[in-house]
């Protein structure tokens, strides 16, 4: 079989470390032009030439997202933008525009051309024109099943690459092309800038009455109308292979460090254990409890089995049932060499995640600070403790408490 490619976000360096580290074998980020989450840190060309250069020394891939739309005041800066990427060393360029097609195309003819989800891919024509048009890889819109899927992969060049989003937040207009933000608060979400206005809270105004709101409610749920689910795949690997698809894509740019080392890592498992199993494989149980270890919103299987996944209607949060308190930077002689993220003490249980590992728990029997003296709570961020421990914590390794 041919193995099915994990694609992991990042965007930040940190993120693309995470990334790395917990077992990616693409990475897609953007630079600081063009790409669809401005909130992030991204790259300049320095740190992408630099990312990419450690990503293909581990034989990892590295995508940039050029997936705006450009309008006529930009779209004269993008050719030396898209000479530049290609100096670094970039895989492929992730586009939704058409003239960034043609101008990748002319400017930086050794790299790949990916046509992103906000192009709205739904059928095996579209794909095809694309295909003839330069594409190498469509990313399907998320509104399709996988006997969608698997129609397209029949009907298209088999060298055509399809990429579906498996984990990550959704957004609850179509292929992520929403105007709330752009009316609500004059931030453009088809240019990075979304003000996520589909989590908020609303009621509505009766024309008469002024000054009284009224609660918008569902049966008995609440008013966050537009709040969609998280999805998560899974459960699902075997599907989603099986319907033809190259590149299995997290959500998660303008995540968490965190975010992303645990979903890669988690992912990363169960990919392997399904070509281990000869495709007849269903994730063991850590791994579905790795996913509720992140921040996230209630889960769904999307679209990928017909319907719609619904909005979590009761509230417009989180769920948060972990918190990172340290990351490991070294282990030597019974001793784990730590730098604090969060407050713990002693007699805490801590849940660790090695790299590309499977986690488990150690107990805090014992800590001290950089002078070497006893300290039975680490209360300050990025304070370097030591933790003495027969149980190796690997380098890398993120140190969680669960919160009660």
């Amino acid at each position: 079989m041919l193995k099915g490619e994990l694609l992991a976000p990042a965007g930040d360096s940190e993120c693309f470390e995470n990334a790395l580290k917990f077992g990616a074998d693409a990475i897609y980020l953007a630079g600081k032009r063009f790409g669809m989450r401005t909130a992030s840190e991204n790259f300049d060309m320095d740190m992408l030439s630099a990312s990419v250069k450690k990503a293909h020394k581990k034989g990892v891939k590295v995508y940039v997202a050029c997936n705006t739309l450009p309008r006529n005041g930009e779209i004269d800066t993008m050719p030396e933008f898209l000479e530049q990427c290609e100096n670094c060393g970039v895989d492929a360029f992730i586009i939704a525009d058409l003239g960034v097609m043609s101008l990748a195309e002319k400017y930086a003819p050794n790299v790949k051309r990916h046509v992103s989800t906000q192009a709205g891919i739904v059928n095996y024509q579209t794909a095809r024109f694309l295909n003839d048009a330069g594409a190498s890889r469509v990313v399907l819109a998320r509104e399709l099943t996988l006997e969608d899927i698997a129609e397209i992969r029949a009907k298209t060049n088999p060298e055509l690459e399809l990429e579906v989003f498996v984990h990550g937040s959704m957004c609850v207009s179509f292929s992520g092309r929403c105007l709330i933000s752009s009316y609500m608060t004059g931030r453009d979400a088809n240019r990075g800038d979304c003000a996520q206005p589909c989590r908020w809270k609303y009621y509505l105004y009766e024309e008469h009455r002024d000054g009284q709101y009224f609660p918008v409610t569902e049966e008995n749920g609440g008013t966050y109308l537009y709040n969609s689910r998280d999805l998560c795949m899974i459960g699902h690997i075997d599907d989603i292979l099986k319907a033809g698809v190259t590149s299995l894509k997290i959500e998660g740019r303008a995540k968490s460090a965190y975010y992303t080392a645990v979903v890669t890592n988690a992912y990363r498992h169960a990919i392997d254990s399904y070509y281990e199993s000869g495709g007849e494989y269903k994730p063991e149980q850590w791994i579905f409890e790795e996913l509720e270890k992140v921040s996230h919103r209630e889960y769904s299987t999307g679209f990928f089995y017909g319907g719609e996944p619904g909005q979590v209607t009761s509230n417009g949060g989180y769920i948060r049932n972990y918190d990172v308190v340290a990351v490991c930077d070294d282990y030597k002689d019974g001793t784990a060499y730590i730098t604090q993220r969060n407050r713990f003490f002693t007699g805490d249980i801590l849940d660790v995640l090695p790299p590309s590992g499977v986690p488990f728990n150690v107990k805090v029997e014992k800590m001290f600070d950089e002078k070497g003296e006893p300290v039975s709570v680490a209360p300050h961020a990025m304070q370097k403790l030591t933790i003495p421990t027969e149980i190796e914590i690997p380098s890398g390794s993120m140190l969680r408490k669960k919160r009660v």
